[in-house]
């Protein structure tokens, strides 16, 4: 592992039988893997590291069947639904964050994708959003060119789309949109100069060569910034009954991610203190240089000073 590490840290890339062979170590030797990581995150991150907030500026409703999410319209979670908040509210949240040492700032949306009227009072956040010294970063579903153009005209630095997992696995979590229409939506906020975040979730029956082939398809596209969630399993939704995944598969998937995406941002988001429980204080060992912060969308996450906590025990400052 360590000789794999010092070639790509020297600038080489993995292959995908290389990755496969990270994907199949075990036992004791998952803690060479995680070391391996460590030193590639070391060697190209710089010792940086950043944390990000998300707000649910509207909840619920959602006409999409993603088997994994509780805001669907297939869930039976029972969380609570509303319309898009107030600007006021959305600035009170991210003023918090920024108090807080948090370097991004994300408006995420339910739906398939924000109307029209949606988009100019969302519009209006993110101006002031920058206005404070955050990045303004915005989850808002399939937006074309035209109308990613126009949030980043109005000071939006970051897109956020997930493409979730392989394009063969996808089918099974959704059906009401395709791979395809992800991609088209990654590659016009890469057109309109926005820089992207765009990642998966794991744990929903995915095998290791999805887990795979989605890292790939990351790199191909030179995302910046890869979000990793892991599922929590929600009474209610499709998936509400899988086992979540075991902590050392969890921050495995964090080092296969930092083998084959060795520069990028490696973000480890949804599900985290829930799955990794006592080995959270691991992530940054695994690989990780970034951290979602505060609650998630519809689940609770860790407290901004515990994290800032875990930054400090690991001499890493948030930028």
């Amino acid at each position: 592992m360590k000789g794999l590490a010092a070639r790509i840290s020297a600038g080489e890339l993995i292959s995908r039988a290389e990755a496969s062979a990270i994907a199949s170590v075990q036992g004791g030797v998952l803690f060479h893997l995680f070391a391996a990581a460590n030193d590639i995150r070391e060697k190209l991150r710089q010792g940086k590291a950043e944390l990000c907030a998300i707000i649910n500026a509207k909840s619920g409703g959602c006409s999409e069947d993603c088997s994994y999410c509780s805001q669907s319209v297939k869930s039976r979670a029972g969380i609570p639904a509303y319309p898009l908040i107030g600007e006021d509210a959305v600035i009170e949240k991210a003023l918090e964050a920024k108090e807080a040492g948090v370097k991004r700032f994300c408006i995420v949306t339910s739906g398939r994708k924000a109307g029209k009227r949606e988009l100019g009072r969302i519009a209006s956040m993110i101006g002031r959003i920058r206005d404070t010294g955050l990045l303004p970063c915005a989850t808002l579903g399939l937006l074309k060119k035209d109308e990613l153009a126009m949030l980043k005209e109005s000071g939006l630095e970051r897109y956020h789309h997930n493409l979730e997992t392989s394009r063969e696995f996808f089918p099974s979590l959704c059906s009401t949109h395709t791979y395809a229409d992800k991609l088209k939506t990654i590659e016009a906020a890469l057109a309109t100069g926005l820089s992207v975040c765009s990642g998966g979730i794991f744990g929903t029956g995915e095998s290791w060569h999805d887990r795979i082939e989605m890292a790939f398809v990351l790199r191909d596209l030179g995302i910046d910034s890869v979000p990793l969630n892991f599922l929590i399993p929600v009474e209610g939704t499709p998936l509400g009954k899988r086992e979540p995944l075991h902590p050392f598969e969890a921050l495995q998937i964090i080092s296969l991610y930092r083998f084959i995406l060795p520069d990028k941002q490696i973000r480890v988001c949804g599900g985290r203190r829930q799955v990794l429980g006592e080995f959270n204080s691991m992530v940054f060992m695994a690989g990780a240089d970034c951290l979602l912060t505060g609650n998630y969308l519809t689940t609770t996450g860790t407290p901004y000073d515990e994290d800032l906590g875990l930054l400090r025990q690991y001499g890493l400052q948030p930028e």
